[in-house]
């Protein structure tokens, strides 16, 4: 579409800078609110503990400004908001090039476009001239539409592959007789297809605007030279003159239960219950929140104790859905096939309904307050993750609204919890089941939320957070700083100090055990120990573990298999001697209590008999188990989903007990710590808590084999699934020491990597619009010669044999006549920021110093690679590409509802 006439007046300010500065609203713990003339709301959230900035701009349109005819317009135009303008013509190229990290999202309330780059002056003028610009000069263009439309169709088919995700968004739109907040954000098909573009343009040009944007700035800043940038490319933007009316519409009170049955191919059964709740300002939402804590929060909740525990479900949770208008409570069961729908259904209700005759003791109140209010201070702790979640509550009706839920959660009382459930959890405001006729309707008549201005007018919140110091992330700043040393019982230490945003520290322990015959045979048993071990120790059972860390603000995730635990933890300064202790006794004294292992067992049970009929899941196993066709007893082995199913069935705690006392300890480990501690009080820790756990069987690692295969092309069908796979994969016989793995990484990059800037994303989701997701890239082990291309795109069923069609094209294209010189430069720059952008965040940080403790590697690794990457040029990489990849030797794998395509 044309440029509008004011870009004439754009550039004639520039040059007078005829503009008034931004006008100061407020602060509130380190983040301050400024106001242009033209309305445009800033946000400043500086934190020179990071080496990134985060630009976030948040539009009040989402769903629920939604009219007739126009559901999924506020995503369509998330989509088409990336298709150009006059000036940046190619955005995704844009983005690409600066190694930004960026998306958009689009929910009842808002949508907000974000980018995280490496802090710079340059990268943030390009980022706030990018934001500016597509505001108000965005194409929208009929030929864009059509190209995206399949892409969105796509992305809206992949959500009609989940029975569960259905079901709540069935339940939900029953719930809701009037409001849009019944509609799904993805909208409806034939509006997304039938959408004129006139039509779209004037929902764009109503809000896309200046005066309905919140713009956000999070990260290493100069608030001066910030705010000068952001006069310079936003202030000319004129305030518009239309007024945008305030959606009106209110639910009715609803006057009995209401029922849906959704039938469909699946595996696992579901039961979902709604009911109406108030707006996030409401008085009632801080105690509806704690409520859902305590009824669906595991291993402790009530839910969980009633249904799981019980073995009548494999999984619940429960939620209250806060929005800027009246909103929802809403809890799901999931039930296996063989178990009784009907009593995990009226088990859910009577425990959801049940809470006023059974009011929550102080202790779940606590225990819910401890856990959400740990949310919100780690949120405060971390500035992009804190700039993104702002979003949300920008649409919610103002960004202080955070803060002022977080003080009004922490003075719930148990009384309150109750009150809440009384008004709301009731049968009438119910959505399950049958409609039951009843001559007495109870009807709950959900009160207007105070005026939002007056809550936050004179809010002005806690302390600030500490704000920590700069931090250079270069491979060689970050290794002048690290302080290796190996304990006597073999745990090699990489200490990181450094001041953090919050004190923030994050921790990752590896330990390796086993070797190849002693691990032999135990595939099925040995991926499930991990799983067990924070289900309960000596001294605490899951619950109290979970409360403990919880107080702390503190986690811990372990996971593993295969021969390696791995192990994270995040906490606080101050909080890492109790959360270590915790942490030890998690590894050292874990007690596998039956009835945690036979909840494990269901879960494990559910989740694989879910995979059975899904395509990703089905097309992934097969091509890895095409591509590494270990022997059934090598620990490496791939096996199919029904032997999975087989194995968790019998699964059993003297198996698991087994693989814990035969193979755990610290003599082959590390552990990496990064943030705000002390070093010599750490490595006295470790040493006490663990300086004499050692291993009891030796640890010889596993290599890797090569294997040169035939290519396959498997079909595997899965009905009544509107979304397939196309996946792909070729093993190359190098390490990532290899001399060619940096042109083959680079040329990956180029070929499926980046932001929608790949030749396979131009191609099929840009150009064709076959696909919402698609990519390509090379992994390559460090210490074996064993590497592996891969490539993959989701899409519709009628729409992948054009896909694997693309996807054979653009390599033969890239073999044939290689890169360009401009491609080459402007994807060495991308990628190589995008590697910065990686190790300026503490936990990429910590695994990626921990991972190179048991290669035997220091950061100079990394500094060379990049080096060599910045060397490359387009000839090198069309030379390697064709040495390694041939086309008629690549494998494929394609699974989805094909019977349909041949169905009239």
């Amino acid at each position: 579409m044309p440029i509008r006439p004011f870009l004439l007046l754009f550039s004639l300010l520039l040059s007078s800078g005829a503009w008034a500065r931004p006008a100061k609203v407020t602060t509130v713990e380190g983040i301050t609110e400024y106001r242009l003339d033209n309305g445009l709301r800033v946000l400043l959230a500086p934190d020179p503990t990071k080496s990134n900035l985060t630009v976030n701009i948040t539009y009040i349109v989402g769903s629920r400004h939604e009219g007739y005819g126009e559901k999924g317009m506020a995503h369509l135009l998330e989509h088409l908001m990336f298709k150009g303008t006059p000036t940046h013509r190619d955005i995704a190229q844009e983005l690409s090039a600066h190694g930004a990290s960026p998306n958009g999202t689009t929910s009842d309330d808002r949508t907000n476009y974000y980018e995280t780059f490496t802090a710079s002056d340059e990268n943030l003028a390009w980022a706030l001239s990018l934001e500016s610009d597509r505001m108000v000069n965005s194409y929208i263009r009929r030929s864009d539409l059509d190209s995206e439309m399949t892409v969105v169709r796509n992305e809206f088919e992949r959500g009609e592959n989940s029975p569960e995700g259905i079901l709540e968004e069935r339940t939900v739109s029953t719930a809701y007789l009037w409001h849009n907040y019944g509609n799904s954000t993805i909208g409806a098909r034939s509006d997304l297809e039938n959408v004129p573009i006139d039509r779209l343009q004037a929902f764009w040009r109503t809000y896309y605007q200046p005066d309905n944007a919140v713009l956000l700035v999070a990260g290493k800043l100069d608030e001066a030279k910030t705010l000068a940038l952001i006069e310079k490319f936003f202030s000319p933007l004129p305030k518009p003159t239309r007024k945008l009316i305030p959606t009106y519409t209110r639910e009715p009170p609803q006057d009995g239960e209401r029922s849906v049955t959704l039938r469909r191919v699946g595996d696992v059964q579901a039961a979902t219950v709604v009911y109406h709740g108030p707006a996030t300002a409401h008085p009632d939402a801080a105690p509806l929140t704690l409520l859902t804590e305590i009824l669906g929060t595991t291993p402790g909740g009530r839910l969980h104790k009633a249904l799981v525990a019980t073995h009548k479900a494999s999984g619940v949770y429960s939620a209250a859905e806060n929005r800027m208008e009246p909103g929802m409570v809403i809890a799901a069961a999931e039930v296996r096939r063989e178990s009784s729908l009907d009593d995990a259904k009226n088990l859910l209700v009577s425990t959801m309904e049940s809470v006023p005759a059974h009011p929550p003791t102080s202790e779940e109140v606590n225990r819910a307050k401890t856990s959400i209010l740990k949310s919100f201070e780690l949120t405060v702790r971390n500035t992009e993750r804190l700039g993104l979640t702002l979003s949300n509550w920008i649409g919610m009706g103002d960004w202080r609204l955070f803060y002022l839920f977080r003080d009004r959660i922490r003075a719930v009382t148990p009384a309150d919890v109750t009150r809440v459930a009384a008004t709301y959890l009731k049968p009438s405001n119910r959505t399950l089941g049958l409609f039951i006729p009843t001559p007495k309707p109870d009807r709950t008549v959900i009160s207007e939320a105070p005026a939002i201005a007056s809550l936050v007018k004179d809010y002005r919140g806690q302390a600030d957070v500490s704000v920590g110091e700069a931090f250079d992330s270069s491979p060689a700043a970050i290794e002048a700083r690290v302080q290796r040393s190996t304990l006597p019982v073999g745990i090699k230490l990489a200490l990181l100090p450094k001041k953090t945003h919050g004190g923030t520290i994050h921790a990752s322990f590896n330990l390796h055990y086993g070797n190849q015959k002693s691990l032999s045979n135990l595939w099925s048993v040995e991926g499930q120990t991990p799983q067990m071990l924070m289900r309960g120790t000596k001294h605490h059972t899951r619950r109290q573990i979970i409360d403990e860390l919880d107080r702390l603000n503190s986690s811990i995730g372990i996971s593993g298999g295969r021969g390696t635990v791995s192990v994270s933890v995040e906490t606080v300064a101050g909080n890492l001697e109790p959360v270590f202790r915790i942490l030890a006794e998690i590894l050292r004294e874990p007690t596998f209590p039956v009835s945690e292992l036979e909840e494990l067992r269901q879960g494990l049970l559910a989740s694989i008999e879910h995979q059975k009929s899904d395509p990703q899941a089905l097309g992934s196993v097969a091509l890895q188990r095409h591509l590494a066709p270990y022997p059934k007893d090598h620990p490496y082995y791939e096996p199919t989903l029904d032997e999975r199913l087989t194995a968790a069935k019998a699964l059993d705690g003297k198996s698991v007990l087994s693989v814990y006392k035969s193979f755990y300890g610290a003599s082959n480990s590390e552990l990496t710590v990064v943030g705000d501690f002390d070093p010599t009080a750490v490595k006295t820790l470790v040493s006490a808590l663990f300086g004499d756990w050692k291993s009891p069987t030796p640890f010889k690692r596993i290599e890797r084999t090569f294997f040169e295969i035939p290519k396959t092309h498997q079909v595997i069908d899965t009905p009544d699934k509107e979304n397939s796979l196309f996946s792909a994969g070729l093993n190359l016989p190098l390490s990532d020491n290899d001399p060619d793995y940096p042109a083959l990484k680079l040329g990956s990059y180029m070929l499926g990597g980046g932001f929608l800037n790949s030749r396979l994303a131009v191609r099929l989701r840009q150009k064709d619009g076959l696909s919402y997701g698609v990519g390509a890239y090379v992994v390559a082990s460090a210490l074996d010669p064993v590497a592996v291309l891969m490539a993959y795109a989701i899409c519709a069923p009628q729409n992948a044999a054009r896909a694997e069609k693309a996807f054979d094209e653009e390599v033969a294209r890239v073999l044939k006549d290689g890169f360009t010189a401009s491609e080459t430069q402007a994807a060495k720059a991308g990628f190589l920021q995008s590697l910065q952008v990686s190790r300026a965040e503490d936990p990429a940080l910590a695994q990626k110093l921990n991972s190179f403790q048991f290669i035997g590697r220091t950061l100079k690794w990394d500094g060379d690679f990049e080096a060599k990457i910045s060397k490359l040029t387009p000839e090198e990489i069309l030379a390697t590409m064709r040495k390694h990849v041939t086309l008629r030797k690549i494998s494929k794998v394609l699974a989805g509802d094909f019977t349909k395509i041949h169905k009239p």
